[in-house]
């Protein structure tokens, strides 16, 4: 990263100076690089007249089906494992104890039960079908439905049209891509990132202010900023093809980073303490109230990640040794997290009248081996698990598909990736028959022949 500084200031009636804007590298908008800013004005749109935002919740680490939303109580004990199941608002439906708000809003989601994929149960390439609907393959990454959404439709205004929250997914030990980048649609059309925790008291969001910081490079005070500015534009225009766009979108750039409108949405410290704490104060909880925010304001698509890494951290990935977590933790501490703010999501997405336009997508990367293993927690197992979804044209109140006796594999209607990712398209407006087009002249299909929207999960 560098700076571009002088020792003149260009100031602007928002109070931002331009040396503060210049940030070649790392001038964000997030805690973003400046390529993300490029592609703004050569944006596609769709025909359509849907106008659909999603939030998508990645609960990294992989959800056991039998101790969340498909559980199993007839089962041996070493099966069903140590919860139980309760009634929810809807006749039929039954999820696990650790969810008791989820279970009062059981009318506004669908639970499908039987999903499943075939690659290797590593968490690497689960995380890449439930992003793009695809195994990366060849060399090719698909891009992120997010990404995809932003290339189609391109911002509302001044807001970012995709924002991730709180940081991209690291270190699940298989050293793969997780499937939330743009991929062959190129690093313009990439995830704003937010690269801050939104429940840190001090909690600011990276470059909205002019920042505090240490120059990376030490700039000769006696030349004039104007050639330092060109110098590097020249500079990045012989090294970087993104950066070709930037004297195109410069301006545009600018405008986004000190939008008001773009401060607000980010503007947690706006909520009401009361609010805050009915979501969580966790990082996943302030997450989905930031996503709640950004989508009132604008933004097409939030990814939340849940957890960024499943090592020496308690998550969902309940092997249950070090440095796993223990299943105990469903109930002590990763099962009321996503209660409270998976609830309150929902609660505030409904009371202003947003759910009906804003697709929410609750998945992990598979489910767990049916029965528990030696050390008290159960293993990988890509072969069945539930995915929750609400909101944005899905009909609410139902199961979809159901699991064997034991939920080791679907028992009707089976369900894959690539017919989750048609079913986000459909909702979003986008056809999955649309043809994109890779860096090396391929065409692909959005959606691969004979993967159709699961039609019993929409209005």
């Amino acid at each position: 990263m560098f700076r571009l500084d002088a020792d003149k200031k260009v100031h602007f009636c928002d109070g931002v100076t331009r040396r503060d804007f210049l940030h070649a590298g790392s001038i964000a908008l997030l805690g973003l690089t400046m390529p993300q800013f490029y592609g703004l004005k050569a944006m596609g749109a769709v025909n359509t007249d849907k106008d659909v935002n999603c939030i998508q919740l990645m609960l990294v680490g992989g959800p056991s089906q039998l101790d969340t939303w498909d559980m199993k109580p007839d089962a041996p004990a070493s099966i069903r494992g140590p919860y139980k199941p309760i009634k929810t608002n809807v006749p039929g439906i039954e999820i696990s104890e650790i969810f008791p708000r989820m279970a009062r809003h059981a009318d506004k989601f669908a639970l499908l039960r039987s999903v499943y994929h075939t690659a290797a149960a590593v968490h690497d390439t689960g995380c890449q079908m439930m992003q793009t609907g695809r195994l990366f393959q060849g060399g090719l990454e698909s891009p992120n439905y997010g990404c995809v959404l932003r290339k189609q439709k391109g911002p509302k205004g001044d807001m970012p049209p995709n924002v991730l929250i709180p940081r991209m997914i690291g270190e699940l030990g298989g050293n793969l891509p997780h499937g939330d980048t743009a991929g062959f649609l190129g690093k313009q059309y990439d995830p704003f990132v937010l690269n801050a925790d939104p429940s840190d008291p001090n909690f600011k969001v990276p470059d909205m202010l002019p920042p505090d910081y240490i120059s990376a490079v030490r700039v000769d005070r006696r030349r004039d900023w104007r050639q330092v500015i060109d110098e590097s534009v020249r500079y990045f225009e012989s090294s970087n093809q993104d950066a070709k766009l930037m004297d195109a979108t410069f301006n545009q750039a600018y405008t986004l980073m000190t939008s008001s409108q773009a401060r607000e949405a980010f503007a947690l410290n706006q909520e009401s303490e009361a609010t805050r704490q009915r979501y969580g104060m966790n990082r996943f909880g302030q997450g989905c109230l930031l996503a709640r925010r950004l989508v009132e304001r604008g933004v097409r698509f939030v990814t939340v990640n849940m957890f960024e890494t499943v090592f020496n951290e308690i998550t969902w990935d309940i092997h249950g040794s070090a440095p796993f977590s223990p299943i105990s933790c469903y109930e002590d501490s990763v099962g009321p997290m996503f209660d409270n703010a998976y609830s309150s999501l929902l609660e505030d997405l409904s009371d202003r009248g947003l759910l009906s336009n804003t697709l929410v997508l609750a998945t992990g990367e598979f489910g767990r081996t049916p029965r528990i293993n030696p050390a008290g927690g159960r293993d990988h197992w890509p072969q069945c698990w539930t995915v929750v979804l609400a909101g944005g044209g899905i009909k609410g109140g139902q199961v979809v598909g159901s699991s064997d006796n034991i939920g080791a594999a679907p028992k009707d209607r089976p369900v894959m990736p690539a017919h989750i990712a048609a079913t986000v398209y459909k909702c979003l407006g986008i056809p999955v028959d649309l043809e994109l087009h890779t860096p090396q002249g391929r065409t692909v299909r959005l959606v691969d022949h004979g993967f159709d929207p699961i039609d019993e999960l929409l209005v």
